[in-house]
């Protein structure tokens, strides 16, 4: 499986070390930056380009997911949403690492590198990793008209208020 990584300055440490671990299970780990701390970097570009590579993986038959860090997540889970096919979900314990993969299928989590010492957030994403999808009817449901609403700004047979 193929892991896209990306962060800001706050989750460099971070990413560093999770990378390293994620090579030790195995996985192949595709670092979308940043190289180095900037204090002033812009994490948007780092985070939609970890979910364009995971959005393409999908699209070309490879399994992958996504790991973006910031200081609190918020941003970067913002940012990875922004592509189409993303489900990001941010995670901040045990139970909505898990409840990322079995319920909504996300294939990207944003973790909040100020919130979290390093185990904690190497246990969350061994978890959403290890997590499979449940498959169950309702949810796969639910995750097309996420899905359908992306595309084309409806959902059907459903009322969506205007902007």
């Amino acid at each position: 499986m193929r892991i896209h990584v990306a962060t800001d300055h706050a989750g460099l440490e971070f990413s560093q070390q999770l990378q390293q671990h994620l090579r030790d299970r195995g996985f192949e780990v595709i670092d979308h930056g940043p190289e180095q701390y900037d204090a002033l970097d812009d994490y948007p570009s780092f985070c939609i380009n970890a979910a364009v590579g995971v959005a393409r993986d999908e699209r070309d038959g490879v399994e992958a997911l996504g790991v973006v860090f910031g200081g609190s997540g918020n941003g970067e889970q913002m940012a990875a949403n922004k592509v189409e096919g993303i489900r990001a979900a941010l995670v901040w314990n045990e139970s909505t690492a898990q409840l990322a993969r079995e319920h909504n299928n996300a294939n990207v989590i944003s973790i909040g590198a100020r919130q979290h010492e390093v185990a904690d957030a190497i246990r969350f994403i061994d978890l959403f990793i290890d997590t499979p999808f449940t498959g169950d009817e309702r949810h796969v449901r639910r995750i097309g008209q996420l899905g359908e609403y992306e595309r084309t700004g409806e959902i059907a047979g459903k009322q969506v208020d205007e902007l």
